[in-house]
């Protein structure tokens, strides 16, 4: 059966750990899934990732609903978290709740993901009451990034770390199942995660939040050098794709792609047919 917001909940009542990690695709979500990893995000972070925009905010609907359903084709037991794009929400907490069902009836995702702390409650109780579940995300909130004055860590004054308590505390009560903390100091994540009975998903947090969630661009290291403080590389997908599509390129180059296994046979009589009369 397919992980649910009750199981995760159960995880951190247990300590257990809960392993989010983003997928974007087909492939991707299919092989995240055989991980054995219980959450999925289509996070927005594909603008930066998959789209090549410089920031999250140019994503649309349309292009998160496309990718969400391609991730929930892939898989049978995840719990698939549609993230919404800047616009899709901030407006009314009506044009909120269209789109969140759209994540669900279109996209196929059994919850969505929205930025925001206690400004954004009324929308989150609005979507939560309508049987959607909804995670939320505070901290270093990428569609605030202007607002914020860049890729900053946060909850770092008396008056902003209270701030972040108070928020969480907030989405917890609005009906959240679950919220993000991003870019925050690791001891004001670890006394958040004991102040909430819903699980924290650390990213950039430290390692005492009940779960973690990472980009798997990142991890697979599928852009080179590039590399965020809050992420660990587990390959060098970028070198190794590289080779192998140079390789190609070479066997290509040198008439030693395709050989006789990649090729397909003619039966000689039917060869033999056609040369004696090609019209």
């Amino acid at each position: 059966m397919r992980v649910s917001i009750t199981q995760l909940k159960e995880m951190k009542q247990r300590g257990e750990k809960i392993v989010v990690l983003t997928a974007y695709d087909y492939p991707t979500a299919q092989m995240v899934e055989r991980a054995g990893v219980p959450v999925i995000l289509v996070g927005d972070s594909l603008g930066n990732v998959v789209l090549g925009y410089e920031s999250t905010l140019p994503v649309t609907m349309d292009e998160m609903l496309h990718h969400t359903k391609a991730v929930t084709r892939a898989v049978k037991n995840v719990l698939v978290v549609g993230d919404m794009p800047f616009m899709s929400y901030q407006v009314s907490a009506d044009e909120a709740l269209r789109n969140a069902a759209r994540f669900m009836q279109e996209g196929g995702a059994q919850a969505v993901k929205l930025e925001g702390g206690a400004g954004m409650c009324g929308t989150v109780k609005r979507i939560v009451d309508a049987g959607i579940p909804v995670m939320g995300h505070i901290g270093l909130t990428p569609q605030s990034i202007y607002q914020l004055g860049g890729f900053k860590a946060q909850g770092k004054t008396v008056e902003a770390a209270k701030q972040l308590v108070a928020d969480a505390k907030a989405l917890e009560q609005a009906g959240a199942f679950a919220v993000v903390l991003e870019t925050i100091p690791a001891e004001l994540a670890s006394f958040i995660s004991k102040q909430i009975s819903i699980p924290s998903i650390g990213i950039g947090a430290g390692a005492a939040c009940d779960g973690q969630v990472q980009v798997v661009s990142d991890i697979l290291g599928f852009f080179g050098d590039f590399m965020p403080k809050h992420a660990r590389r587990y390959a060098h997908m970028a070198d190794y794709i590289c080779n192998a599509v140079a390789q190609y390129a070479r066997d290509v180059t040198a008439g030693d792609f395709p050989a006789a296994k990649e090729s397909i046979e003619m039966p000689p009589n039917v060869m033999q047919a056609v040369m004696e009369d090609p019209a």
